[in-house]
């Protein structure tokens, strides 16, 4: 039976890339770094990086896969990424359920 998600990794043809702008941008800490595999902790969770020969390019549909990040302050953290250059899709707005969710794009898409 499934308890829980422990992991997701984003594969990709520019792992460098990838890991200077979650590790530098995101302010995300490295949890275990290998050559072609970087792996974050995020509490129980890892979010990973890795180099996938089968995976070309940029993500032509930047919908199909998105990883939810926490933060306590989402409007300054937003604005914040925004000075360094991220691009956002979507700026933090409030949902029909009280939360605020904003939506934006990493290296690959």
């Amino acid at each position: 039976m499934i308890d829980g998600v422990v992991g997701v990794i984003l594969w990709t043809e520019g792992v460098e890339r990838l890991v200077a702008f979650y590790r530098d941008v995101l302010e995300l800490t490295p949890h275990s770094v290998r050559p072609d595999f970087v792996a974050f902790s995020l509490g129980d969770v890892r979010l990973s990086i890795g180099r996938h020969d089968s995976v070309r390019g940029r993500v032509s549909d930047p919908f199909r896969i998105m990883v939810n990040l926490g933060t306590t302050n989402i409007h300054q953290l937003a604005e914040e990424l925004q000075q360094k250059g991220v691009s956002f899709l979507r700026l933090p707005e409030l949902e029909h359920w009280g939360g605020h969710l904003a939506t934006l794009l990493d290296p690959d898409g």
